[in-house]
């Protein structure tokens, strides 16, 4: 077997370990990244959608409230809620995998309601109210989804409309009657802010980076096989060769082998001037015997 041979199988062994290790590494570390960077993604949608809603609150309420039509039809354009929600579905026509709901427990809008898992996180934030945000997981019937829940607290806004149903306009009353969405406490916990994506989304992240790091893998393993083959071709190989080739011809009785050039101070080098020595100690003894 040639000693090229031998040194790219050492290194195939060598690199091929040590990239296999790099690769089992290096999944679980770009599939938690993918995760942050999707929780991140998340918690700048929900940032909008709050900036939306003290927008609403803050500067198109008091506006609306002064619309006569106001006190006929209910206008939900002034429900800070209803906007984030208008807005943030705006927003999926690009962000399609990404859903947002504000699930209440007692909400005047029943389609805001929060559903079981929902509410047992609603109640987590009333039992913590320290707890700021909840990231986590969860099976659905499509899937294992990611999500990123915040509590909602209700506001001295919100009691204007939400405390008695005697202190509701009258055409909120109309639309959605009396029974739903009052008794809210100042601070209480309300609802949860959840914004949740499938899986699928950091796990596509994650494997197109993967798939990225072991394309950049091979290409360095390759280039790195190829500059190593190539130095120890110059440097160790040929030079053995050519002292090989010279002590074949003085090994077949040939005396007019010239002396091989010294080049350097390593081992090659101290190779070459041996057989130097070997030729003219060979010939010197040959001379003897005649």
């Amino acid at each position: 077997m040639k000693l090229l041979t031998k040194f790219n199988i050492v290194l195939i062994v060598f690199f091929g370990a040590g990239g296999l290790l790099i690769a089992k590494l290096a999944k679980d570390f770009l599939l938690t990244n993918a995760r942050d960077q999707v929780v991140q993604q998340a918690e700048l949608m929900m940032a909008g959608a709050k900036a939306t809603r003290d927008y609403t609150n803050d500067q198109i309420k008091p506006l609306l409230l002064q619309n006569p039509d106001h006190e006929i039809n209910f206008l939900p354009q002034t429900v800070p809620a209803f906007s984030a929600i208008t807005i943030f579905a705006s927003l999926r026509k690009n962000y399609t995998d990404y859903s947002y709901r504000e699930a209440t427990l007692n909400p005047t809008n029943l389609i805001d309601r929060a559903e079981d898992w929902e509410a047992d996180l609603v109640r987590y934030f009333e039992d913590h109210p320290n707890e700021k945000q909840v990231v986590g997981e969860r099976d659905t019937p499509t899937g294992r989804q990611l999500y990123l829940a915040k509590p909602m607290r209700a506001g001295a806004s919100c009691l204007e409309c939400h405390s008695e149903p005697s202190a509701a306009p009258a055409a909120m009353i109309k639309k959605y009657g009396p029974n739903n969405g009052f008794g809210w406490q100042l601070n209480q916990v309300i609802a949860a802010q959840i914004v949740a994506v499938p899986m699928t989304v950091p796990d596509a992240i994650a494997e197109k980076a993967y798939h990225n790091l072991i394309l950049f893998l091979i290409g360095v393993f390759v280039v790195t096989i190829l500059a190593l083959d190539s130095a120890l071709y110059l440097l160790v190989i040929r030079p053995l060769h050519t002292v090989s080739q010279a002590a074949d011809r003085v090994s077949r009785g040939e005396a007019d082998v010239e002396p091989l050039e010294v080049r350097g101070k390593d081992e090659i080098a101290d190779v070459t001037a041996s057989f130097n020595r070997m030729r003219v100690s060979l010939a010197k003894a040959l001379k003897m015997l005649e």
